[in-house]
């Protein structure tokens, strides 16, 4: 593969873990606190099993990379297909991994131990404590899994949502 195909490839593949992360946004937000509430209703509540109904939506996180992977193959598409999809596949496979070790291992501790004291990691952490510091779906704070706000933003987000009567906010969230 000449070296402007490889740059294009990677471009394509970093390009799409970036739009993933909106699109995370986007769908926890109005999908996952929607109409989807029924698969992600557990992941907020407090229980000892080891899978969640939420684990669903990882399920199709991987039908969207394998559909792009086959939009890309020509060996299932022939003729028609669409080069770019591999590399799209590969970025959202990629995003897929990289959602996998931050919010579930590192902000929700399931694979591994470890509270970060400073950096980026704690700002990760604390802003999705917040996510968390509202009761049911409505409201809320933080939606993406990879870019984190301010967490001082975000408290004052979650007191003027409790204020507003948007949102019903735990005690210990600090808002």
């Amino acid at each position: 593969m000449p070296a402007m195909q490889v740059a294009i490839a990677i471009a394509i593949v970093l390009a799409t873990i970036f739009a993933m992360e909106w699109v995370a946004w986007a769908s926890h937000k109005y999908i996952m606190h929607g109409f989807g509430w029924g698969w992600h209703r557990d992941h907020h509540e407090p229980h000892d099993k080891t899978l969640e109904k939420n684990d669903l939506y990882a399920l199709v996180g991987a039908a969207m990379s394998i559909s792009m992977f086959a939009l890309g193959s020509p060996m299932v598409m022939g003729a028609d297909a669409w080069w770019p999809a591999t590399w799209i596949g590969l970025g959202v496979l990629g995003y897929g991994i990289i959602y996998t070790l931050v919010h579930d291992g590192l902000v929700h501790q399931r694979y591994f131990k470890w509270v970060p004291k400073r950096g980026y990691a704690k700002r990760l952490v604390q802003a999705h404590k917040l996510h968390h510091a509202t009761v049911g779906k409505e409201g809320g704070v933080s939606f993406g899994f990879v870019f984190a706000r301010d967490p001082a933003k975000l408290k004052a987000e979650l007191k003027a949502q409790r204020e507003a009567g948007i949102a019903v906010v735990r005690d210990s969230a600090g808002a």
